[in-house]
């Protein structure tokens, strides 16, 4: 074997040796890492264990508010057809399902001296069994933490407070409200308008409603759902915001969405004193307000 094959054999060799060496270090660091996850995990104090959750029902000062699981989907008890955001019960489910405490009081004095015989906050999950696990808050222990007890075990713990977040959101920021499409001069086709029997159509294939199309798509572009007077109104209900079948007007807006045509139906009815109207989209339940303004925009009338 010549100088040059030697050389190359030992570089080789050295080479395959880092290889061996390095690899088996990375297997180290993640044995380690799996030890210490494991440590942790086994180290770290959990008081509440419940699966299946069915049912959510806590007061934090503002009324006792009750989510409750039907047919794989969450729903607002009081109001079955309230437009429920199931992210926000869903994550109440993850945070207290497994709460973790911080630490567990060893020979703690009676409730009382923690607030505990008269909680300041509760929350109780039902189980799919029927099965209840109750969690009571009573004073702040003044260092970002709550003492708290579970069920009757007397047992009392410390929680970071950040858990009470979720259940602090109010039902208006619970509510999904619909999505609105993006329409503008460049993608609305046809708007028809349907009031008191009588039809009026712009089309923007019609060269004579160029500057109708513009104006009614001028509205259409600025409408934001942001102002909700009703979250599930009742058919009976709709007479009051003019929004019945026999006193609303119709708009059916024709435009393009990812070169597909669509058709956003837009219900408007009576105003409300403070220089907004009633409406409606699509078949939703949910009563918004949007000005006046812009809905004489949509209708192409003037102010």
């Amino acid at each position: 074997m010549d100088k040059k094959k030697k050389q190359m054999c030992i570089l080789c060799g050295v080479l395959l040796l880092l290889l061996v060496v390095y690899f088996g270090i990375q297997t180290m660091i993640k044995h380690q890492e799996k030890k210490t996850k494991e440590e942790k995990e086994a180290s770290t104090i959990y008081i509440t264990d419940v699966e299946d959750v069915s049912l959510i029902n806590y007061d934090v000062g503002e009324g006792t508010q009750t989510f409750e699981k039907q047919d794989g989907n969450w729903v607002y008890v009081k109001d079955p057809d309230f437009p429920l955001d199931e992210s926000y019960p869903e994550q109440i489910v993850e945070t207290f399902g497994k709460l973790k405490a911080e630490r567990e009081l060893e020979d703690g004095d009676e409730l009382a001296d923690y607030g505990l015989d008269d909680p300041a906050y509760r929350i109780q999950l039902t189980d799919e069994n029927g099965d209840k696990t109750s969690v009571y808050f009573g004073n702040d222990s003044g260092d970002d933490s709550y003492y708290v007890t579970v069920d009757d075990t007397k047992k009392v713990y410390t929680v970071n407070s950040e858990v009470l977040q979720d259940l602090q959101h109010s039902l208006e920021d619970m509510a999904k409200l619909d999505e609105y499409p993006t329409i503008g001069s460049g993608n609305l086709k046809k708007e028809v308008i349907t009031q008191n029997g009588q039809t009026t159509t712009y089309d923007s294939e019609n060269d004579d409603d160029t500057e109708n199309i513009a104006a009614v798509a001028g509205g259409l572009g600025v409408v934001s759902l942001d102002k909700v007077a009703d979250y599930s109104v009742e058919d009976e209900h709709l007479s009051e915001y003019g929004l019945d079948e026999k006193s609303r007007i119709t708009v059916e807006a024709t435009y393009s969405e990812e070169k597909k045509e669509k058709v956003l139906t837009l219900y408007i009815g009576k105003e409300d004193g403070s220089g907004n109207r009633y409406v409606m989209i699509n078949d939703s339940k949910i009563v918004y307000l949007i000005s006046t303004e812009i809905c004489n925009n949509i209708l192409n009338v003037e102010d």
